[in-house]
């Protein structure tokens, strides 16, 4: 009870469970809507997301290719890369006849769409509750920012969704000097999996990185407010 208010928020909402910190994060980014203390500290849970089991990935391997794992890649990383509130990462190697390509394996947290239709109808209740209880609660239109949520949540459950606007933006920016973006396998694509390239780099949010590897930050905002305008 000690700890400042958006402590307490955030710590709740790691503990409601995936979707909280999934909604949490989306919050984090409307800073036009939430007081400076509550964004930065709801922007940690961009990357404190717990993974799910290694066995239970495993298990929606199989699911989606019929086949272990250890049939469909040649080498497959049963610790995740990083864990995300939807899905996860792991890294694998393809199989020699599929071109030995290192790749990225996205594999969706399983039971989601049931996780999902229980925590929107809980946010749905809290929201009305703060449009009643909180001064600002009606301005900040709470239920009709679950509601965005609950559309946005939607698409990002079909992975061949994600594979096809993937391919998308790679076939758009096919000839860019400024942005890669990784080749999707769609072989092995699913609802529940997706496959694509591995490509390395740092990300942007590692400043100090960036700058003991020479890379010029200016050159570098500059490129990426040509890259969303464009």
């Amino acid at each position: 009870l000690s700890a400042p208010r958006a402590v307490r928020l955030r710590m709740a909402l790691e503990a409601l469970g995936p979707i909280f910190v999934k909604f949490g994060q989306v919050l984090s980014t409307r800073r036009d809507l939430m007081p400076t203390d509550i964004a930065d500290e709801l922007a940690k849970l961009q990357d404190r997301v717990p993974p799910f089991d290694s066995h239970l990935a495993l298990a929606e391997i199989e699911k989606a290719y019929g086949r272990p794992a250890s049939e469909v890649f040649a080498e497959f990383d049963e610790t995740p890369l990083a864990a995300a509130s939807i899905a996860q990462v792991h890294f694998a190697l393809l199989k020699e006849e599929d071109g030995s390509h290192e790749v990225a394996v996205k594999i969706l947290r399983p039971n989601m769409l049931s996780v999902i239709e229980h925590d929107l109808a809980l946010l749905d209740t809290l929201a009305m509750l703060l449009e009643r209880l909180w001064s600002d609660g009606k301005r900040l239109k709470p239920r009709e920012v679950v509601a965005e949520f609950e559309k946005t949540l939607s698409d990002e459950l079909d992975l061949m969704r994600e594979a096809a606007n993937c391919s998308l933006l790679r076939r758009n920016f096919q000839h860019s000097p400024l942005l890669l973006v990784p080749e999707v396998h769609w072989d092995y694509c699913s609802r529940e999996v997706m496959v694509m390239e591995r490509m390395s780099g740092i990300p942007i949010s590692q400043v100090d990185r960036l700058v003991e590897a020479g890379v010029d930050l200016k050159k570098l905002s500059r490129a990426g407010v040509e890259l969303f305008f464009t």
